[in-house]
């Protein structure tokens, strides 16, 4: 497609920090903003240009954001593919609707990973507990069992160990008796993820690795240069461009990896979007993951994703947003706090990165 605009509007489905982001980068630009999101005042509505207040599968909201807009994104990966779907019957959506589809699913995704010569860990469907004890037996008494869909930052699984001897009656249930998926544990020396983009032209960029430290589910900190070799650093841009391209993807995908103690990897799980690990690239790098999604979907010539400084980046979940003057004291440290009113345990309130080393 040709390249918008100044001037043309951006559609953006979802309000929360990510499209704050995305809503931020596009002004740079010169383009407008609408977002769609039932929250009144969201953290998205408060750079963006108008909200549209309005479930996403919204029939008359989705047809006033196509119309009024030049092409549509999204923040995060639970949008209704059938909304995405109808929207793109007039206006380009992107990525499109099949990433959705994909990453909505842990099962799909995972079969989808595995047919474009990906690793995985090893993984079934579980449709009750009989099949998780067979399972549980076939992964040597060890396993994640997770719900299929929805959940995030550790929400909605529960491992399983031998040695901890978790009782399997009841699993499914205490899930809300929807599709499971049971997944091997992976015996992994850290964990990683890449930013990697795709154009419409097909031509590709990826930001460096970042090594990751979760939480209680949650992502902590996002550290750069990841402590990986350079051949893993190349695996892991070889398998996020190898995604891409099977998706006829458009836009910055998240792709997160088990480094395994050989140094080989297996991708853990894949985000059609821009990502909270990338966060450290709008402060270490001349453009940011959400500049380059906005080059992406407008069209518009790829960004040089090289990086400026080494960096760790940190969340500021719940209570820690108090720490946001303190913080600011520190030289070398680049604040984003995301317009969120009430702290609530295990809510990202915002990030830092502290720029470490300059390359």
């Amino acid at each position: 497609m040709a390249s918008l605009p100044i001037g043309s509007t951006i559609g953006i489905i979802g309000g929360g920090q990510l499209g704050r982001m995305l809503a931020m980068a596009a002004a740079r630009f010169g383009f407008k903003t609408i977002i769609l999101e039932p929250q009144v005042d969201c953290p998205a509505a408060q750079v963006a240009n108008r909200q549209i207040v309005a479930a996403y599968d919204d029939e008359a909201a989705l047809s006033e954001l196509a119309r009024d807009c030049a092409v549509v994104t999204y923040e995060f990966e639970n949008v209704p593919v059938l909304a995405a779907e109808r929207v793109a019957k007039s206006t380009p959506v992107f990525p499109s609707a099949r990433a959705l589809e994909v990453s909505q699913d842990r099962l799909t995704e995972k079969t989808f990973i595995n047919s474009v010569g990906l690793k995985t860990a090893a993984f079934r469907p579980i449709d009750s507990d009989g099949d998780l004890e067979a399972g549980l037996a076939a992964f040597g008494g060890n396993g994640v069992l997770k719900t299929r869909r929805l959940g995030y930052d550790g929400k909605g699984q529960i491992v399983f160990r031998q040695s901890s001897k978790t009782p399997v009656s009841g699993s499914c249930a205490s899930l809300g008796s929807v599709p499971l998926i049971l997944e091997s544990l992976v015996d992994f020396e850290r964990e990683i993820s890449i930013i990697a983009a795709r154009a419409e032209d097909g031509s590709l960029a990826a930001f460096d690795p970042a090594e990751n430290v979760h939480r209680k589910g949650i992502l902590h900190s996002s550290t750069v240069p990841a402590a990986i070799s350079e051949r893993t650093a190349a695996a892991a841009r070889s398998a996020a461009f190898a995604i891409l391209r099977a998706l006829g993807y458009v836009g910055v995908i998240g792709v997160e990896f088990f480094v395994l103690r050989d140094g080989g990897l297996a991708i853990n799980e894949i985000a059609p979007r821009v990502h909270n690990s990338g966060h450290w690239t709008e402060a270490a790098c001349a453009i940011s993951q959400f500049e380059q999604h906005i080059r992406a979907i407008a069209g518009l010539p790829m960004g040089d994703c090289a990086r400026h400084s080494d960096c760790v980046m940190e969340n500021l979940i719940g209570n820690d947003v108090e720490r946001a003057a303190e913080l600011l004291a520190e030289p070398g440290l680049v604040l984003h706090l995301y317009g969120k009113t009430e702290a609530r345990s295990g809510r990202k309130m915002g990030h830092f990165t502290r720029l470490t080393r300059r390359c």
